[in-house]
């Protein structure tokens, strides 16, 4: 802890090379214990405050965080994390200026069609399955997220989930919808309801719970992230904007989880 106290501080440009140093330090520490997260989940806050620090327009902060986001694809690949899970527009975010919510559609569908494309997507075959309400998305953003997903759907190695126009409870609720109809069909009854059940009909039915969930940006909440599967998540705040996340954050966390003792509640 001390020595991330001093490295924190320390200008990454200026001193690499002590920077690498550690980082191949964690890197080594994780792999050796062996005990790595199967599903990582992440609120990718910061963007627009680190855009503002810079005096830079908010679209700028999304774009670095779109960035970001393919480095720690990496770093999952890396260390062999097989399910990553981003929150990238929550339904609440419509509430932004249309300005905003427009240049992040944008990139959105730009981001969907790089990924139809990407050499590393097919080379270690990583899936992409887009969860949330996907009525509220303009059509050619629906239609991107949908190819995306037919280009992949092959794949199993790694999964990429990109919640978009998503809630958690907004998910519950569809979910519940879903089984009262398959009640009044005559699919299922009453008596059939339990968290299994349940599990089948979210958005990504049987999605193995995240292991961790990560927040960026400074704020201590969940809003409205995944409500149903991390119930016995290993929770992580910390104070760095998105686009500044770094790998030894990253790996620190990790580290961190391989720490803890899970007892879900036993």
């Amino acid at each position: 802890m001390l020595i991330y106290r001093v490295i924190s501080h320390i200008p990454h440009i200026l001193f690499k090379p002590v920077y690498d140093l550690y980082e191949r330090y964690l890197l080594e520490k994780v792999k050796a214990n062996g005990r790595i997260p199967k599903h990582v989940a992440i609120i990718m806050d910061g963007n627009r405050r680190w855009a503002r620090k810079l005096e830079k327009p908010p679209w700028y902060g999304h774009l670095f965080g779109s960035k970001k986001l393919e480095e720690i694809l990496e770093w999952c690949r890396e260390l062999n994390i097989k399910t990553l899970t981003v929150y990238a527009f929550s339904t609440e975010n419509f509430k932004r200026s249309p300005e905003e919510v427009n240049a992040l559609m944008n990139l959105f569908e730009q981001k969907f069609k790089e990924l139809v494309h990407d050499e590393r997507v097919h080379k270690y075959g990583i899936r992409v399955n887009v969860i949330g309400r996907r009525e509220l998305l303009p059509e050619n953003v629906r239609k991107a997220a949908e190819e995306a997903e037919r280009a992949t759907r092959k794949y199993s190695n790694y999964i990429l989930n990109i919640a978009l126009a998503y809630g958690g409870r907004s998910e519950i609720v569809d979910a519940i919808k879903r089984i009262v109809a398959d009640i009044e069909d005559g699919n299922i009854t009453k008596k059939d309801i339990d968290e299994e059940l349940l599990k089948k009909y979210l958005y990504i039915p049987n999605m193995p719970d995240p292991d961790i969930v990560i927040r960026t940006g400074g704020e201590i909440r969940i809003s409205n992230f995944l409500l149903y599967q991390i119930a016995y998540s290993e929770l992580f705040f910390v104070d760095v904007y998105f686009p500044e996340f770094r790998k030894i954050d990253f790996l620190r966390i990790i580290r961190e989880y391989q720490k803890r003792e899970r007892r879900f509640g036993k």
